[in-house]
């Protein structure tokens, strides 16, 4: 099944957005199976997780635990999320070859940390509340309406309206202040499945000390939607901005499943002792070769024993030149070894000898 890849720093968000995006598919019938860095660290706590990303070496082995869980957790049935910071391009590409052996879709969720605001700017709050509803689904315009169309509220998380009023806008409700923002964040946050500030839900991503997390944004790579590695890519900046389910869901289950290529397929399986007759076939071929060129002339057919096709001669061969091109058929045919080639690799060699020559 699909796989989301969470990307961000530790103070992102990015653990809140996960477990946001996992309710949303459970809500939809759809099971969801979670990998986190604390997943394949077991009970050591945080401070584990700041002596992975300190080290090189033991970095390096968490990401191969996490790639690990995450290709036992793509099943027929299960969404994985990994929730990790996933800052290299190079183990965004491994899961990206990953998925698509799987043949699985993949999409990529970037979590920004909103840059803090110069004191005494203010902004309009109506375009932020007016976009707090996410949905799977996009409601289509009403007929004879100018604005275009607006999200509808996802069936598990009701039907209750998104739009919310600025404090100079709210004469008649009484609330005005800090208590009036504060409310408006928590509604906010119920509206969006986001969990409540004293909620058990778990909540954002551990923090890190300031000098890792300097050095951390300092060799972070961030997602590029021109790689294929990085596509479909969807950024969300902070808690407030709802997480785009529509796109989400049209990019997981309703986009064309990408087909294996070479790089991702595995090797086919060939017999014990196929090498051994290829280097014993060409080696013959060769010797053949060198042998009947001695008494040919220019414009022979040339028929060497254990063939039935012809070589043409054009001019004398050296043994270096026959040797090169001798093994780069052997590494060409070792990638696509195949029982039926076995009685036709001297033909074959031959073949690649006339067309390589000429």
């Amino acid at each position: 099944m699909p796989l989301v890849v969470l990307c961000g720093l530790p103070d992102s968000g990015r653990s809140r957005r996960a477990d946001e995006l996992r309710r949303a598919l459970e809500a939809e019938g759809r099971p969801v199976t979670v990998v986190r860095d604390a997943d394949v660290l077991g009970p050591c706590g945080p401070a584990a997780l700041y002596e992975a990303y300190s080290d090189p070496t033991r970095e390096k082995a968490l990401r191969a635990a996490l790639k690990a869980s995450v290709e036992r957790g793509l099943g027929p049935r299960a969404v994985v999320l990994l929730d990790s910071l996933n800052y290299i391009k190079g183990f965004r590409y491994e899961l990206y070859c990953l998925a698509r052996a799987a043949r699985t879709p993949l999409c990529l969720l970037y979590c920004l940390k909103p840059r803090p605001r110069a004191p005494g700017r203010q902004e309009d709050c109506r375009p932020q509340a007016e976009a707090a509803a996410g949905s799977w689904r996009p409601k289509p315009p009403e007929e004879g309406s100018k604005e275009g169309p607006r999200s509808q509220v996802s069936r598990l998380q009701g039907t209750s309206s998104s739009k919310a009023l600025c404090p100079e806008e709210s004469g008649g409700l009484g609330v005005t202040g800090p208590r009036a923002a504060e409310d408006s964040e928590l509604e906010l946050a119920r509206k969006l499945g986001s969990p409540d500030p004293g909620s058990p839900e778990p909540g954002p991503d551990l923090g890190f000390p300031p000098e890792l997390l300097e050095a951390l944004a300092q060799r972070f790579e961030a997602p590029d939607s021109r790689n294929r590695w990085d596509r479909p890519l969807f950024t969300v900046l902070g808690l407030e901005e709802p997480l785009p389910l529509a796109q989400i869901w049209a990019a997981l289950f309703e986009s064309q499943v990408p087909a294996p290529h070479q790089a991702t397929q595995s090797q086919p399986l060939s017999s014990t002792n196929f090498l051994h007759q290829l280097d014993q076939v060409t080696s013959q071929v060769l010797a053949a070769l060198m042998e009947a060129q001695k008494t040919a002339v220019p414009g022979d057919l040339l028929a060497l024993p254990g063939t039935t096709e012809r070589l043409l001669f054009t001019r004398p061969l050296s043994m270096a030149e026959l040797s090169r091109l001798r093994r780069q058929f052997i590494s060409y045919t070792k990638m696509h070894p195949t029982k039926e080639n076995l009685p036709q690799l001297a033909n074959m060699f031959l073949q690649y000898l006339g067309q390589s020559l000429h």
